[in-house]
């Protein structure tokens, strides 16, 4: 494959190295071998001692696949060990990510020399730089022409006229991610138009979609589609009302009225929608009328819409039967409650997914929804004043396939929980959280009750104190819990670290600084994980 071969190992006067090199002993002249094993050489005792190099054995396919599973800077430093290490990570580097800053322009005919495969490109410039121009996404195109997935973050000099030169060169695309961008709807309708492949397309804040902007065409690819901090996000409507692929939609803290683009959706009711997200808009019940056409959807999430209310919520359990999924946080406004969970334990009987965030239910519409929805495996209940010991211990009683409970800010005290130890025969998680009645006691009774139930309460949480940036921050650690059973020991417990609001990265070097606690995960939101869980691991 024209590679360069292996440098060879410089002499530091050991005999072999354990690791990737062992000697090779070679004689200048014939040689033989004793019955003990000893090698005799003619020369007398003296021997040559030549390292061998076992990776040349492999072919560049299996080492690639080693890299793989490497991390950014163990792969940066074994691609300078030799030249075919420097080769083979540079064929075989799939994904890439730049600081796509406007200093690196020089460099790119270089790079992408050496990563002329490259598939999975993301360019993402800080708000203090200069970032790459349309000469170099252009440039960027021609060099990599099996792109199928493209992240832009920051990147403010691109203008239309580059995302349409990018567009022409990039005809396999698949996956388009833009956030923070200045180019606007001719941009996007260029990718449209060019990327006939196109299946997944996500934008972010960008600032180049104003109120004259031209309108964003239809594509006939696109399955997802997600529209998140827009300003006039409406543009979207055509794209969004007449591409027949669609199947995932999610409109999050998009500014303006979007029962219009709603009806539009729902119009003649031939919709293929099947995942419909709607969070922090201006949303009513007219809106979710229109989803309820939708007779496809399978996963709803309704967060933070004030206007929307059991009206609504009826509209779409009595039409959307085949509902799996069903997200509701009613934000405290009290407007969806009992009526319209009593119409979705009634008619969405598939339901297998439940979260109520700031939603009054009480033990009527959960005893129905345990009685009816008979395959409800994962449950959430959070922020609710009427949820007490009785709506536990009915949950308990007729949730017979629960597997995942989540119980978070509600008046249920040791009682309540105490009727989980013989109900819900499948549960094999629960987390308790922020229920002040509730004791650690009644935790550690509970995992001697279920040996095989993972228990994470409020009491398994301690905290640390750690500097960062001269800044004394103070995280909460989840300690690991250990039970026995079977004769196994089992790590119970997620073992997590929550921090403050400042962010990602901010948490990242917290982390960072908490050496034991470096491979444990930020809370964030405990159900959504079990839920990703498990669907990754039905996927496989």
């Amino acid at each position: 494959m024209g590679q360069a071969p292996s440098s060879t190992a410089e002499s530091n006067g050991r005999d072999f190295d354990l690791r990737l090199w062992s000697p090779v002993i070679v004689s200048s002249s014939s040689s033989s071998s004793s019955g003990g094993g000893e090698l005799i050489s003619s020369l007398g005792n003296v021997v040559t001692v030549r390292d061998r190099d076992f990776t040349g054995d492999l072919p560049d396919e299996c080492l690639a696949h080693i890299f793989q599973f490497l991390g950014a800077g163990d792969r940066k430093r074994c691609s300078l060990v030799c030249k075919r290490w420097l080769f083979v990570d540079g064929q075989y580097r799939h994904r890439l990510s730049l600081d796509a800053k406007d200093e690196i322009f020089s460099f790119l005919t270089s790079m992408f020399n050496r990563f002329d495969s490259v598939t999975k490109l993301a360019l993402r410039c800080d708000r203090k730089s200069v970032s790459l121009s349309d000469e170099a996404l252009a440039m960027i195109s021609v060099r990599c022409l099996n792109l199928t997935r493209v992240k832009l973050r920051g990147c403010r000099e691109i203008t239309d006229l580059g995302m349409e030169e990018f567009a022409r060169n990039c005809k396999n695309l698949k996956k388009l991610s833009v956030g923070s961008c200045n180019f606007g709807a001719k941009g996007v309708n260029a990718m449209l138009e060019h990327c006939k492949l196109l299946e997944e397309l996500s934008v972010k804040r960008l600032r180049g979609i104003h109120e004259a902007a031209e309108l964003i065409g239809s594509s006939s690819s696109l399955r997802s589609i997600c529209l998140k901090e827009l300003v006039n996000g409406q543009v979207f409507e055509p794209l969004v009302a007449n591409t027949r692929t669609l199947k995932t939609l999610k409109i999050i803290r998009c500014l303006g009225d979007w029962d219009k683009v709603l009806l539009m959706i729902g119009g003649d009711g031939k919709s293929s929608l099947s995942e419909i997200h709607l969070e922090r808009l201006q949303v009513s019940d007219i809106g979710l009328s229109a989803i309820s056409k939708c007779s496809n959807v399978e996963t709803l999430h309704i967060v933070k819409t004030p206007e929307c209310s059991n009206y609504g919520l009826i509209n779409v359990a009595e039409r959307c039967k085949l509902l799996r999924k069903l997200h509701i946080d009613g934000w405290r406004t009290n407007r969806i409650g009992d009526e319209g969970l009593m119409s979705v334990a009634k008619h969405c009987l598939n339901l297998q997914e439940l979260v109520l965030i700031g939603v009054n239910a009480t033990h009527m519409s959960l005893a129905a929804i345990a009685s009816n929805c008979e395959k409800l495996e994962r449950l959430a209940l959070c922020g609710s004043g009427t949820i007490g010991d009785t709506e536990i211990a009915c949950i308990a009683k007729k949730c017979g396939a629960l597997r995942k409970f989540c119980i978070k800010g509600c008046p249920v005290s040791d009682r309540g929980i105490e009727a989980l130890a013989v109900g819900c025969p499948n549960l094999v998680k629960l987390k308790v959280k922020k229920c002040r009645v509730v004791t650690g006691e009644i935790g550690d009774w509970l995992r001697e009750q279920r040996r095989t139930l993972v228990v994470s309460m409020d009491s398994d949480e301690t905290e640390a104190v750690v500097v960062v940036d001269g800044e004394v921050e103070t995280v909460v650690v989840e300690e690991p819990r250990v039970a026995q059973a079977s004769g196994v020991v089992a790590e119970i417990g997620s073992g997590n670290v929550v921090g403050g609001n400042n962010g990602g990265s901010r948490l990242a070097t917290i982390r960072s600084k908490l050496g034991f606690l470096a491979g444990r995960n930020l809370v964030t939101c405990t159900f959504r994980r079990w839920s990703h869980n498990d669907n990754a691991s039905s996927s496989t």
